[in-house]
């Protein structure tokens, strides 16, 4: 196995690692290292990444489930038109998508690098919140209410945003459970990672007539993801959550950074 194999799979268990310490962030990982680790098209990374975090997401949504920390009924009125969204455009809207956007000068504004670019802003963005943090102390008393079409409206654009970038959501998902559901954050975190695996794997099925897969590369590196959750986990128990989560907004801010400085100045 190559070196840049070993980095990748490497990679697979940061990914899995970064989910089981703060429930979600790790799917905002797999896509640059598929692209610039692996030399996976950006298409079909965030192919592999829907299946990835999927899997990854349901066994930590099955935990949680055991443990009795998912609420299924806010669940099912966010996820339904999360799960539409997500199917119909990777279905349809990412292969109606041009190869060539437009030009600025001599630089040609590809469908690769304008799925990157907006894949950095979606990095920049989950950093700040990451790093920001939220106050829901007051919120963990609160009885759960349902502001339906906030919660509605919510799911469209999270299904959008994952099928056309790969993306789970979470730190998308979270903050709406806990803001217009209502849900205390543990509870808020266990019922993201269900949404965000069904919303996946559905998202993933839009691409299967129309994206090649590497089966066996695929499940391999999903199976080492899998093994990072439970590591990740284990070291819950070592590392303040507050301390985890701004730890990873940094390393988020820093890479998202990265992937615009290599996509529009250093590819010009």
């Amino acid at each position: 196995m190559e070196l840049v194999e070993l980095l990748g799979y490497g990679g697979a268990l940061i990914i899995g690692i970064v989910l089981g310490l703060i429930g979600g962030g790790g799917s905002i990982l797999t896509v640059p290292i598929l692209v610039y680790v692996l030399n996976v098209s950006p298409v079909v990374a965030t192919a592999y990444s829907l299946f990835v975090v999927g899997t990854s997401s349901l066994v930590g949504a099955v935990v949680n489930a055991r443990k009795g920390m998912v609420d299924f009924k806010t669940g099912i009125v966010f996820a339904i038109p999360a799960f539409l969204s997500v199917f119909l455009t990777r279905k349809y809207l990412v292969p109606a998508i041009p190869d060539q956007l437009f030009t600025i000068g001599d630089f040609v504004v590809t469908k690769d690098i304008s799925i990157m670019v907006f894949f950095a802003i979606i990095m920049l963005l989950a950093s700040y919140s990451m790093i920001k943090g939220r106050k829901d102390a007051k919120i963990e008393e609160e009885e759960v209410q349902f502001n339906y079409p906030l919660i509605i409206i919510e799911g469209v654009v999270v299904g959008v945003l994952t099928g056309v970038v790969g993306a789970g959501g979470g730190f998308l998902i979270i903050p709406a459970l806990v803001l217009l559901a209502k849900l205390p954050m543990k509870k808020a975190v266990a019922t993201s990672l269900l949404i965000i695996a069904v919303k996946s794997l559905i998202g993933f099925l839009g691409d299967v007539q129309n994206t090649p897969i590497d089966w066996t590369f695929l499940l391999v590196f999903t199976g080492i993801s899998v093994l990072g959750i439970f590591v990740g986990l284990y070291l819950n128990k070592f590392i303040a959550g507050h301390k985890r989560k701004k730890g990873c907004g940094w390393f988020v801010l820093i890479m998202g950074s990265d992937i615009v400085l290599k996509e529009t100045v250093f590819s010009v």
